[in-house]
């Protein structure tokens, strides 16, 4: 070895005097179980390299991870269906259909690659296939914008815990943390949210996409932020609620066992993997000529991928022969023993040059014994949310034998994810496609955070009443009506923040105003509310929105696709949007039909006094109501594939939210 390169390797094994005959180690085909691939999305990597991956990983027992960019539903059924499914900042490609057939839900706070910005994706690599499955807009370049707009706090964080583990309570749910100075005190706030997994990302990736910047001299070494999440869990007594999970350039069977002795649990592979069914280290990735197949969308390279999970399969099990070697050497008879005996580890002595004066001492002082476990499926904590779990008890006998369930509950502001249960099950049993039957639900009362999360087809919700933040968030179908009760003293704020985020098809109709940040990431839904906070339609990429109440400031900031009509009688609209970003125009008259059909559905539904306002003097109003879309620029044509529908040459050139 040349010399050492990362903190690992200034720490050396301590060799058992007596060593563990190597027959009594557990094998390899045990150890890989606690194996995944690091999250490389469908955008970034080819579809045949991210497909092999996932059949490689399955092949022996282990996980693959999607990434942020979503899956082809046509996989979720086989040996292709990618285990580890991630939800990234803004959604791409999370459908109910795509939660539902995760073995773990990921939430990536964060990766060590690129701290505080997430994934990105360049506009050439966004094929119409790509944009179909991630529900964008081909040829638009893929940003993830720093915060999760539905995170801002710990508890925020623990809600969408909560709201995975409604839609797919089978599946783990993992937090994904950069490795940092700082990073165990927010693992035990992800600890305290009921996270089965929580994964800490070293500072090496970035694999399919990223610039330099972003993979350069960012973020820690894995070691660090392992060794200072396992000592706050310890001291906090909280280590044995979770499982710790690292990733960060692991090559060797030697990384994972050192790795295990700071405490980690599971390991995670990235461009290791990749190196196994093909790679070469162009370092092409983000220009789309990966000569080898691997990182490309372009066809005539796709068509050179000779990769097969055989070879990455066979890698990983040599990773866990080497590791077995090592155990046994340490007298320890599985990775199990090994989790969390940093005194197996010792600093080796200072050699002269730029490694003399690094003292990796902390790194091995910390407690010993944690008693960690290693999640399996039944033991994942799963909350119960008693209203959606009699729901779905009493909707889906119904459904499934194509009749109506008619059904009305009380609602309160404990009861949080109302819904969710019921559609997740509905779409592992017939996908996204219109169940037999349907569920009409009516509520009165306040609901709690995530009303209709994750709600699908067949299910319609009508409440009397308001609802808290994140209504309809992750919505794929369905609709939701929501009314003020009779008493209301007028002109009320009915549903709050982040209402459809990352929604990708549904219908909401609100009778009220909305709070702030209305339709982020909207990717399909279709709605119409009396009005919004600021940050409504951000990063919009698809769907239709209509909004006949005032607006706040920033409307439309980086939305790449879909529709906004604005009622504006006041003519205020052009001081509410970035004009750099976004325009506001006279809709046509095929626009106007299509709000003039919405508005009169609105009024159908809710007996809106102010859609009976504007449809009853249609000829006037309508000259108020404006198209915000975002400021078109000619653009290149789009690689296609064989699956690809007719790409449009104009697209939008504003990032959208990742």
């Amino acid at each position: 070895m040349s010399g050492p390169r990362e903190p690992r390797d200034l720490l050396e094994p301590v060799a058992a005097a007596r060593p563990v005959p190597l027959d009594e180690v557990e094998a390899a085909g045990e150890i890989v179980k606690r194996f995944s691939t690091g999250a490389m999305s469908l955008g970034a990597l080819s579809p045949e390299a991210h497909e092999t991956l996932a059949v490689a990983l399955r092949m022996i027992g282990a996980k693959s991870n999607t990434g942020e960019g979503g899956e082809d539903p046509a996989r979720y059924r086989d040996e292709r269906n990618t285990l580890i499914k991630q939800v990234a900042s803004a959604r791409f490609g999370v459908t109910p259909e795509y939660c539902a057939f995760a073995d773990e839900l990921q939430i990536k706070m964060a990766q060590g690659s690129k701290p505080g910005e997430g994934g990105q994706l360049p506009g050439h690599k966004v094929t119409a296939q790509i944009a179909r499955l991630r529900h964008t807009t081909s040829g638009v370049t893929l940003i993830s914008p720093p915060p999760h707009h539905d995170i801002y706090s710990i508890e925020d964080l623990a809600q969408l815990i909560y709201d995975l583990k409604q839609v797919n309570p089978r599946a783990a749910v993992s937090v994904k943390l950069v490795s940092t100075v700082g990073v165990g005190v927010i693992a035990a706030g992800v600890v305290k949210g009921l996270a089965d997994v929580v994964h800490i990302a070293g500072s090496d990736g970035g694999t399919g996409a990223s610039p330099l910047s972003s993979i350069k001299n960012a973020g820690l070494p894995w070691e660090v932020g392992l060794a200072e999440t396992q000592a706050e869990l310890v001291a906090n007594g909280l280590r044995d609620r979770t499982v710790l999970r690292v990733d960060g350039g692991f090559k060797t069977g030697r990384d994972v066992v050192v790795a295990a002795l700071l405490g980690a649990d599971q390991f995670s592979f990235g461009t290791a993997a990749l190196l196994a069914e093909g790679c070469i280290m162009v370092r092409a990735c983000h220009r789309d000529t990966c000569p080898t197949g691997i990182a490309t969308q372009r066809p005539e390279l796709r068509a050179k991928f000779s990769g097969s999970p055989h070879q990455v399969a066979a890698y990983l099990l040599f990773v866990a022969e080497e590791a077995r070697r090592l155990l046994a050497s340490l007298g320890l008879r599985s990775i199990q023993e090994a989790v969390g005996r940093s005194d197996l580890l010792r600093p080796i002595p200072p050699r002269a040059g730029r490694t003399g004066g690094l003292d990796v001492t902390s790194l091995v002082s910390g407690p010993v014994g944690a008693l960690p476990r290693f999640v399996r499926h039944h033991d994942v904590q799963r909350p119960r949310s008693p209203l959606g779990d009699r729901l779905a008890e009493e909707a889906l006998p119904a459904i499934r034998r194509g009749r109506v369930a008619r059904l009305s509950y009380r609602i309160g502001n404990a009861d949080r994810a109302v819904g969710a249960r019921l559609s997740g099950q509905l779409a592992r049993e017939v996908g996204a496609a219109e169940p037999p039957g349907r569920a009409a639900v009516g509520f009165r009362g306040q609901a709690g955070q995530s009303f209709g999360a994750f709600l699908g087809p067949g299910v319609d919700f009508r409440l009397v009443g308001e609802a808290n933040d994140y209504v309809g968030k992750g919505m794929g179908g369905g609709r939701i009506v929501i009314v003020p009760p009779e008493d209301d003293a007028g002109d009320p704020v009915l549903v709050g923040n982040t209402v459809l985020y990352g929604a990708t098809g549904g219908e909401l109709f609100c009778r009220g105003r909305a709070g702030e940040r209305f339709a982020v990431r909207n990717s399909g839904a279709t709605a119409v509310v009396e009005g919004t906070g600021d940050h409504a339609c951000e990063y919009m990429t698809r769907g239709t929105v209509v909004l006949l109440g005032p607006v706040g400031r920033n409307l439309g900031a980086g939305m790449s696709g879909g529709r906004a009509f604005v009622y504006d009688p006041e003519g205020t609209l052009a001081d509410r949007i970035n004009p750099q970003l976004v325009e506001a125009s006279v809709p046509s008259a095929e626009h106007l039909a299509a709000v003039r059909s919405l508005l009169r559905t609105h009024l159908d539904l809710t007996g809106s006094p102010m859609a009976r306002a504007v449809l009853g003097s249609w000829a006037r109003t309508s000259r108020a109501i404006r198209l915000v879309a975002p400021r078109a620029v000619a653009m290149g044509p789009v690689p296609a594939d064989e699956e690809a529908e007719e790409v449009s040459r104009k697209a939008p050139q504003s990032a959208t939210g990742k």
